[in-house]
């Protein structure tokens, strides 16, 4: 059997589990072991793709279409997999599994329960996804104590007493330091294990969340009153980059722990790759400032494996990006507020709706006429093909249906197959597609191959109707989905570096193989700050004009 890792979070939500997970995975991952990670959601919503951002943050695609919690990105970024699907387990696919077995008779003469029922559901899924792996590392979600996480840690429990030493529990909680008498109160997290322990559940290990390093009086003091030895309380406390955390733990002896409990062989660790990395990304030799114009800036997290793939990037060019936020919003009001940022690049980022795209089209025409470099993705993409339509083709009211049914020019229209769909979740064109890719382009110099594979979530696409006056008027198709004819990639031949693509080129960014888009946009952006290229202006806008 493989062996579980179960992580749990005390005292308030937010609390740094999923970075807890993924730096296990990578200690794991250092020591040559299969690892895979799960990430449990009690909400009720099947999966993340429906919800908003604002309350959600990103929504992470796997290969397979999964629309995700965030923190799988976390995982797949420090344990260098792919995920599917699977690997993210939300109560309303638990229920709902549960149900439709009920109607199709596979529990007649039962009694549906909680238990056994919905949580020998939830067991067979974590097992069915470990199967194959070394090691599995399953984060509860939510804060223990909160009633829809109960069946979860049940069924944790139940697989303690099925698994024995097979199962090991970490839980991270916050440990608060008192500003009043420079003090840390443990407290909190007492009542978080005692709560723990209530539900069936002692832990192994406790990693303690802080804003600075705990003595070893605080962690004498967590060890008795948690009956958790002194040598398995960790401490990841604030540090300037989630990338030391892996490091931070394995110092502690973080690492050998779980192998030991987990009787795993010993191995020694090799961090060679990623120590590398941390530095590069800590003591970069430049700056770059990028913009990022969309409509949810207010929350970062809404774009958090932009922000990652961005970091990527920079390491490997000793370049850190200083991240300009541009509400798109905030720019319909007062476009010429773009002239003011002196940024050296422009992303044009992903998103839905009607509301601040103007916006976004003004941050697209900006860099383009500004000849900044200039990166668009998935709706950034579409807005940068209604920017030159209306600019450089002359076509004035063109627009996407999304926004504008009744556009005399959808250049940008729903998808053929999205077409008479009723049920919006998981029904986006999603997950992997395989690209050809233009010889003699920008993106076949980028990628350095013939064809790439990435993932998508988007309905909307390019006309291929308008197709002939985009090109005709110099944009230049330079990606092509492979199975269906669809507009996958754009370029403007001329421009300093200006590409924009229908696909979420940040899912498959790994911080020791960044993407070849963000560093070819990062490279752009230095070699205009090394030229002195800052402040370019360009006329009068239509906002402005209007």
């Amino acid at each position: 059997m493989p062996g579980l890792i179960f992580i749990t979070g005390g005292v308030m939500s937010s609390v740094g589990k999923g970075v807890v997970v993924a730096s296990i995975g990578r200690m794991l991952r250092s020591r040559n072991f299969s690892v895979n990670a799960v990430k449990i959601d009690p909400y009720i919503n099947v999966d993340a793709g429906t919800m908003n951002p604002y309350a959600h943050g990103e929504v992470f695609v796997t290969y397979d279409g999964g629309e995700t919690d965030l923190d799988l990105g976390h995982y797949e970024r420090f344990l260098d997999v792919e995920l599917s699907r699977k690997n993210n387990i939300t109560s309303g696919q638990v229920y709902l599994s549960v149900i439709m077995k009920e109607r199709q008779g596979e529990y007649l003469g039962q009694t549906v329960q909680l238990i056994p029922h919905v949580t020998d559901e939830i067991k067979r899924r974590i097992l069915e996804t470990a199967e194959g792996f070394d090691v599995t590392i399953v984060e509860i979600g939510g804060t223990v104590g909160d009633y829809e996480q109960l069946p979860f840690l049940e069924a944790a429990r139940q697989l303690r007493l099925e698994l024995g030493d097979g199962v090991v529990f970490v839980h991270v909680a916050w440990v608060p330091l008192l500003k009043t008498t420079r003090e840390f109160k443990t407290k909190p997290l007492q009542h978080s294990v005692a709560e723990l322990r209530r539900y069936g559940i002692q832990p192994d290990a406790i990693v303690v969340r802080s804003e600075r390093p705990i003595d070893a009086n605080t962690a004498r003091k967590i060890a008795l009153f948690t009956n958790v030895p002194q040598h398995a309380i960790y401490n990841s406390y604030n540090v300037d980059t989630i990338y030391k955390v892996p490091l931070l733990l394995e110092r502690q002896g973080m690492g050998e722990f779980l192998v030991r409990r987990l009787r795993l062989e010993a191995r020694a660790p090799d961090y060679r790759e990623w120590e590398e990395f941390v530095a590069k990304l800590t003591s970069p030799r430049h700056v770059v400032k990028v913009g990022m114009c969309g409509k949810y800036v207010e929350l970062p997290d809404a774009y958090l494996s932009i922000i990652e793939a961005l970091r990527h990037a920079g390491a490997a060019l000793s370049a850190r990006p200083e991240l300009v936020w541009i509400n798109s919003v905030d720019v319909e009001r007062r476009p010429d507020r773009l002239h003011e940022l002196d940024v050296e690049a422009v992303i044009v980022l992903p998103g839905f709706g009607k509301r601040g795209v103007e916006g976004m089209i003004e941050c697209a025409r900006y860099a383009r006429e500004g000849e900044i470099p200039f990166l668009g993705i998935c709706f950034g993409m579409q807005l940068a093909v209604v920017e030159f339509a209306r600019n450089v083709v002359g076509l004035k009211e063109a627009s996407t249906t999304e926004v504008d049914p009744d556009t005399p020019h959808p250049v940008v229209h729903l998808a053929p197959e999205q077409r008479g769909i009723d049920a919006l979740g998981g029904t986006m064109i999603l997950g992997n597609r395989r690209i050809e890719l233009v010889p003699g382009t920008l993106a076949a110099s980028l990628y350095g191959s013939s064809v790439a594979v990435e993932r998508h979530r988007h309905r909307y696409e390019v006309n291929l109707e308008y197709l002939p006056k985009l090109v005709e008027a110099g944009l230049l198709v330079s990606g092509w989905r492979e199975d269906v004819r669809r507009v996958e990639i754009i370029e403007l031949p001329g421009h300093p570096f200006f590409i924009a693509t229908q696909f979420h080129p940040e899912f498959r960014s790994r911080p020791t193989r960044p993407h070849p888009l963000f560093l070819g946009l990062i490279r752009a952006a230095l070699a205009r700050r090394l030229e002195g290229k800052v402040g370019a202006r360009s006329a009068a806008s239509p906002l402005q004009a209007a």
